[in-house]
């Protein structure tokens, strides 16, 4: 009976997740790699939009602020 108590109190608590936020960035950065890759004349362009890309919600917060009039 021991065992099975000390069995028990090792299991990990239950983990809620939020994946969902994850999934609009994911879709967001594949949707700006391919606007940014189909911009791109040359490939050097290209490996530039993918940074971009990687970063877009560092540039949708900063447009949100100079449209509010806060930047």
């Amino acid at each position: 009976m021991e065992l099975k108590n000390l069995f028990k109190s090792c299991k990990k608590p239950p983990v809620k997740s939020h994946g969902c936020g994850g999934a609009f960035y994911f879709l967001g950065f594949i949707g700006a790699l391919i606007y940014y890759w189909s911009m791109s004349p040359t490939f050097l362009d290209g490996v530039i939009g993918f940074f971009k890309a990687l970063l877009w919600p560092a540039f949708l917060i900063y447009q949100l602020f100079v449209f509010l009039g806060a930047g």
